[in-house]
């Protein structure tokens, strides 16, 4: 039977961490990564494995593929601080592990929540994630924001879900959208990419409107879903707005 290491991301984390770690309890071996917490993060985490590094994040890509050089394992299930395990993922992977994997990595779905409530259009659901591989033959592109993932060969899929509780209210989502469009900006501008005022118009219509709102009926999720439709526009525009300005300022 092959061990699975569970590698967590934390950063001020203290109202998820405990539950999340919960829910990998039964792993061969847990690991918090922990982005130079100021609150009781890395306190909570003892309770549940000695095995806690700090290191701060320099960005989001190199930051993963480091953590995931940590485990002693061959074998990563990387989860966020926010995310919880379904006892139904767990028992598909521990099967998946006790005989011979077919794949080199997993893709996992996600029950993405703000507050208590589960988007399950618009594209948030199953919204699935490549989560579980072996930790050499699966890398992350070393961005900012949304690094790309590299892995040779086919993917396989898992059914479990992991349960992602992505932001506690409409507020922290607002929060997160500033927080993202100003990454996606920096990738822009640090990267040379060229991005007009128009094609930010089209990218921005192209997903709230046509992708979200019209192919996967975001409308069901009622007004939290055509929200985060809408704000899939906005998001386009910001970024660009940012852009122009770091380009304007010569940053």
């Amino acid at each position: 039977m092959e061990k699975v290491t569970v590698v967590v991301i934390t950063k001020n984390e203290e109202d998820n961490i405990a539950e999340c770690l919960e829910t990998a309890a039964w792993a061969d071996e847990l690991i918090v990564v922990d982005d130079e917490s100021t609150d009781s993060t890395r306190e909570i985490s003892k309770k549940y494995t000695d095995k806690i590094f700090v290191r701060k994040m320099e960005n989001e890509g190199r930051h993963r593929n480091w953590a995931y050089e940590q485990a002693s394992n061959d074998w990563v299930l990387s989860i966020d601080a926010d995310e919880r395990i379904t006892p139904e993922l767990k028992e598909e992977v521990r099967t998946l592990l006790e005989g011979s994997p077919e794949f080199k990595a997993y893709t996992i779905p996600r029950r993405n929540h703000i507050g208590d409530h589960w988007l399950k259009y618009g594209g948030e659901y199953p919204a699935a994630q490549t989560r579980l591989f072996l930790k050499n033959e699966f890398k992350y592109e070393e961005a900012e924001v949304h690094p790309r993932a590299f892995l040779e060969g086919d993917c396989g899929h898992l059914k479990g879900d992991l349960i992602h509780y992505s932001h506690r209210d409409i507020t922290d989502y607002l929060s997160s959208l500033n927080n993202h469009t100003s990454l996606e900006a920096k990738k822009w501008y640090l990267t040379g990419r060229k991005m007009s005022f128009g094609h930010a118009i089209w990218r921005a219509f192209d997903r709230c409107f046509y992708r979200r709102l019209l192919r996967k009926k975001a409308y069901k999720d009622g007004i939290y879903g055509i929200t985060v439709a809408i704000f899939s526009g906005v998001y386009q525009l910001v970024s660009y707005l940012k852009y122009r300005e770091m380009i304007e300022k010569g940053e």
